[in-house]
């Protein structure tokens, strides 16, 4: 009996040991558990948190979507988001070459959009049921946005004419800068995707029109200047862009960069003018278009 007993006192002590680890290792979890309850909780919050906002940005920027594609739409369907006919691509136009019988002028404005002075050409362009083409800045359609829209809503032509209206040599990098980052902003803010390009003061060799080229914009000049930057009177104004004017040619104007009254007065009196000879008012895009069928009528005939 007493070799039995202290066989079995040290397996007891063993086996009473272990009742207690166990029972204090349960005690211990459960402590810990609401602990580990409450972090997951919180990432739970956190997550949830996190995928609302991803939510919320996702929602922004379909609305975001939509209001352009909305931009786009009206842009096509007034005809002013058409891309620039392949013929003309890369290529410099001072004029187009129509038939006689095709006796159409376009009017283009430059530097702009411009506080009062774009509004004002404008609303003369509207009383008078004529589309123009607007040669715009990207940091004017930045600063007046609604401007930009204006012209693109009333069913103008909007195009690129640099970002700075620099005319000092330009790396291409820099150049490249002054002409992209223009287009892009005039799509962001009026949904047309331009391939019209106007270096600034007809420069073609700083380095925007060789990027210009290089990239398949349509390179627009001029055949008729009213030198309306150096702010001449009216009626020497009007003569400037008359005593050049001819069936498919291009009238270089200014609605921004500066103080452009002159200017804005002599339009009715340029648009009476030109109806009295028998012209009708196009955009560039319009007179591109007219003189591209036009060459392939010629084609089709050889």
């Amino acid at each position: 009996m007493e070799n039995k007993k202290s066989f079995f006192w040290p397996q007891g002590i063993l086996i009473v040991l272990l009742c207690l680890t166990g029972t204090v290792g349960i005690g211990l979890m459960m402590l810990v558990k609401p602990n580990a309850s409450e972090a997951q909780n919180s990432q739970n919050i956190s997550i949830n948190d996190i995928v609302t906002n991803i939510g919320t940005q996702e929602r922004i920027e379909q609305l975001k979507a939509t209001m352009l594609t909305t931009w786009q739409r009206e842009a096509q369907a007034k005809g002013i988001a058409a891309d620039v006919p392949s013929s003309f691509q890369g290529v410099t136009i001072k004029a187009a070459t129509l038939p006689p019988d095709q006796k159409v002028i376009a009017l283009t404005f430059d530097d702009g959009p411009w506080p009062k002075s774009t509004a004002q050409v404008l609303d003369i362009l509207k009383k008078n049921n004529i589309k123009g083409t607007f040669f715009v800045l990207g940091q004017n359609v930045k600063n007046y946005p609604d401007l930009s829209r204006r012209i693109v809503a009333e069913g103008h032509s909007i195009a690129n004419h640099t970002w700075h209206h620099w005319y000092h040599h330009m790396n291409p990098q820099t150049a490249a800068y002054e002409v992209a980052n223009t287009t892009d902003i005039i799509f962001k803010t009026t949904g047309v995707k331009t391939g019209l390009f106007r270096p600034p003061g007809g420069n073609m060799t700083n380095g925007v029109a060789a990027y210009a080229r290089s990239n398949k914009y349509a390179i627009i000049m001029w055949s008729s200047d009213s030198i309306d930057y150096s702010r001449p009177g009216v009626p020497r104004l009007i003569n400037n862009i008359f005593k050049a004017a001819k069936p498919g040619g291009i009238v270089l104007m200014h609605d921004g960069g500066g103080d452009r009254t002159h200017t804005v007065k002599a339009l009715p009196e340029v648009i009476s003018k030109f109806r009295k000879q028998g012209y009708k008012f196009v955009t560039i895009p319009e007179m591109l278009e007219m003189q591209d069928k036009q060459q392939q009528l010629v084609a089709k005939k050889k």
